[in-house]
């Protein structure tokens, strides 16, 4: 007995789906393999696809350097604790005034209202090599060059822009009712927000953050530029500098790159539920 054409069609979605999703995963594996395996095997002909001497020292040597770890690996995990305070302090202050700054869009009535969110998400479309110059000067006769600060708001100035308008379209979506309803019981707007607004955006909110997160604890360019001491240095800088003028530390890099990748990948599969619907409530309006 032959397949149904419901079944020969999603047959034919597996069978495009693998190559898909090798695409995507290879990499991710290749780096996991990369990071438990020796110098000798990584630079080994042919390459050694599946470590045959697995070990978990440039873990260790990151984690808990000695004295024979490179100075590049040793100071790896203070940028990790760098990248996590800065990306952290970014998303709450992202979310804490954007989500008042996207109820006030979104609620109140005042002129140029609409062109101001549409300017907020405009932006993003600002290069960022054209504002680096800028902001290097401020920085400097600020003197906030090589501290956290510095990328704090920078990493703000086009995060919390996107938090605002990402958040006012799940602010959108709430049904006016419900906040006349609170009024009546004497709720003021803060309480709105809190009590009625924030329980009821949260998948919209924790998909939010996850963005904001993400962006703050990718970004390159600016810590690149911005800091040359592990008194802000974050993740990315430290990643790159693994590759010297005269070497390569290729299995340290591995393992950065696999613990720069745990945080965002622990927090996804926390709030996975949440993430999910909050991709698409702020697409349907009630």
């Amino acid at each position: 007995m032959g397949l149904s054409r419901s079944a020969r069609r999603n047959f034919g979605l597996f069978l495009v789906t693998i190559p898909v999703l090798a695409f995507i995963y290879a990499p991710i594996l290749w780096l996991l393999i990369s990071s438990i395996s020796t110098r000798a095997e990584l630079l080994n002909v042919p390459i050694h696809w599946i470590p045959q001497n697995p070990t978990l020292k440039n873990y260790v040597d990151i984690l808990t350097p000695g004295t024979a770890t490179s100075e590049v690996a040793s100071a790896f995990k203070i940028t990790l604790r760098n990248s996590l305070f800065i990306a952290s302090t970014v998303t709450i202050i992202s979310l804490v005034f954007g989500g008042i700054a996207a109820y006030a869009l979104v609620r109140m009535r005042f002129p140029f209202r609409q062109p101001l969110l549409i300017g907020l998400l405009g932006t993003r479309m600002i290069p960022e090599v054209s504002l680096v110059i800028p902001l290097y000067i401020v920085a400097a006769r600020l003197k906030l060059l090589n501290t956290p600060y510095i990328l704090i708001a920078t990493y703000l100035s086009f995060a919390l822009p996107f938090a605002i308008w990402l958040m006012a379209t799940f602010f959108e979506s709430i049904p006016y009712e419900l906040e006349d309803a609170a009024r009546i019981d004497g709720a003021s707007w803060l309480q709105i927000i809190y009590r009625i607004i924030v329980p009821i955006s949260t998948p919209g909110i924790v998909s939010t953050a996850l963005f904001v997160f993400l962006t703050a604890w990718d970004e390159f360019f600016y810590a690149l530029i911005f800091t040359n001491t592990l008194a802000a240095k974050t993740v990315p800088v430290a990643i790159a500098e693994f590759s010297g003028r005269y070497v390569v530390d290729i299995s340290a890099m591995m393992a950065g790159g696999m613990l720069a990748v745990l945080p965002p990948v622990l927090l996804a599969l926390i709030f996975q539920r949440y993430i999910v619907s909050g991709l698409t409530a702020g697409a349907v309006k009630s």
